[in-house]
């Protein structure tokens, strides 16, 4: 699924084959979750790949290494830059793209890492992660770590074991995906994407503090706000979900997938007639102009 043997990956550096890379098994990253990275998607346009919100996406990759005080010698323009060639040597338009920077060099300690090495991979990408019908969330017993434990505006690979384990959970108590609460009992997110709900024609998101506030939910707020939708960014708890209209997630990989249902909480309109299919269309047509 995601190289081969004529993939070409930017490892430490340089571009080579993704099957010369090498890392060793003591690197501090495999031992202890040391590292950032993002998600990232290019799309086909009548230009060619175009990525969207490169910039933001890396702005977002770079301020993540600072927040764990992790070196990384690239700035916005030459990351962008060196992600346009890879996907022109893979031949990519439609492709998901990660980036990763992590501490490479044998480190059994706990100590900040000298260096750090950068990875890009690209692939194909040719359905969305959730896919495109609606999902039955379940509200999952493992919630968001604490913010004063963690810079969760960070996207930093420890994180996502949480993310795991409450994905993981959900699936096996029989909803597609989860959705986590953070320590004081408000809904936070998904195990990747932001959650948004409607009522009475408004639309609901958690706020900043418990969540990673996404790029794709960036978007998705500015293009209600275009249509004169109220977006409250409040706090809210599971029994305010009574009664809800509609619901959404939202992330790059996700794009806008629609929510029948958040455990017990069915909601009452039909996927097309809400906001939040209207978006997802919006979006859609956005991210594949020139």
């Amino acid at each position: 699924m995601y190289f081969n043997d004529q993939t070409t990956v930017y490892f430490d550096q340089q571009f080579m084959p993704a099957n010369d890379c090498k890392v060793t098994v003591y690197a501090q990253a495999l031992h202890y979750g040391y590292a950032v990275f993002e998600g990232i998607k290019s799309y086909n346009t009548a230009k060619g790949a175009r990525i969207f919100k490169a910039e933001e996406h890396y702005e977002r990759f770079i301020l993540s290494a600072q927040k764990l005080s992790m070196p990384c010698d690239y700035d916005v323009d030459s990351l962008v830059k060196i992600t346009y060639e890879l996907l022109e040597r893979n031949r990519l338009t439609d492709a998901y793209i990660r980036p990763l920077l992590f501490a490479d060099i044998p480190n059994m300690g706990l100590a900040l890492p000298e260096r750090s090495c950068l990875f890009i991979a690209a692939w194909d990408w040719g359905t969305n992660y959730l896919g495109t019908t609606q999902k039955r969330l379940g509200i999952s017993t493992i919630c968001r770590p604490n913010p004063t434990a963690f810079d969760l505006e960070a996207k930093a690979a420890g994180h996502y074991v949480n993310s795991i384990m409450a994905s993981a959970e959900a699936r096996k108590r029989g909803f597609d995906e989860a959705l986590l609460l953070d320590t004081n009992g408000y809904i936070a997110e998904g195990p990747g994407s932001n959650f948004f709900y409607e009522k009475d024609g408004q639309l609901y998101t958690s706020p900043k503090g418990s969540i990673l506030p996404g790029i794709t939910r960036s978007v998705v707020i500015q293009l209600a706000k275009q249509e004169g939708i109220t977006v409250n960014e409040t706090l809210f708890t599971p029994a305010q979900l009574e009664g809800l209209d509609g619901a959404f997630l939202t992330g790059t990989a996700a794009e806008v997938v629609g929510v029948a249902s958040i455990d017990d909480y069915v909601c009452q309109k039909s996927y097309q007639d809400t906001i939040g299919y209207r978006l997802a269309a919006r979006y859609s047509i956005l991210v594949r102009e020139s």
